[in-house]
């Protein structure tokens, strides 16, 4: 009987393993993207939890370009009272056939993939991610983004396949403050 029932049950879940392996991400990057609007600084409004931020609120990404055509990333902000710094560098690829996919780097010669799936036509939203599912952002100019924009940026993830209740909305109250 004991036999019966978990053969039943392993039925029963076959179906519910196979729509979850079933569930799509789109992460293609935008088309039209114009790398020196890019550049300046961005807040960071929201994120997927991930280990090398984790715990960490006000944080800012800068993005420099520097004479050899690569780009300086530094990434910033708060953790437990303290102000913490991530230098990086970020490269394009293919610059004429995908400008929105980069390829980041915070530890020597190992790349990631930044992909810019969205941008308005202001470059004042951004939202990003990367090869895999597991990393998304939703990046602003300013530390807060109205309502109605927002809803734009959530469905457009949405509508990519990730989840958005997954995300971790980044306390900016230092930043719009000033502080």
């Amino acid at each position: 009987m004991k036999r019966l029932i978990s053969l039943a049950l392993a039925a029963l879940s076959l179906p519910m393993l196979s729509a979850a392996q079933d569930v799509q991400y789109d992460n293609s990057p935008v088309s039209q993207f114009d790398l020196s609007k890019y550049l300046g600084t961005w807040y960071e409004i929201a994120r997927f939890d991930h280990s090398f931020e984790r715990g960490m609120d006000n944080v800012i990404a800068e993005y420099l370009l520097r004479e050899d055509g690569k780009i300086d990333v530094v990434n910033s902000g708060w953790k437990n009272g303290k102000f913490k710094v991530a230098d990086g560098k970020a490269k394009q690829p293919d610059p004429l056939a995908d400008p929105a996919h980069l390829e980041v780097s915070f530890f020597l010669f190992f790349y990631s993939d930044y992909n810019v799936m969205m941008i308005d036509d202001d470059y004042q939203i951004a939202l990003v991610g990367s090869k895999s599912p597991k990393y998304l952002w939703i990046l602003s100019r300013t530390p807060y983004v109205t309502d109605s924009v927002m809803d734009l940026v959530l469905e457009e993830a949405s509508s990519r396949g990730y989840d958005i209740n997954d995300l971790i909305w980044v306390d900016q109250s230092a930043n719009a403050a000033g502080i």
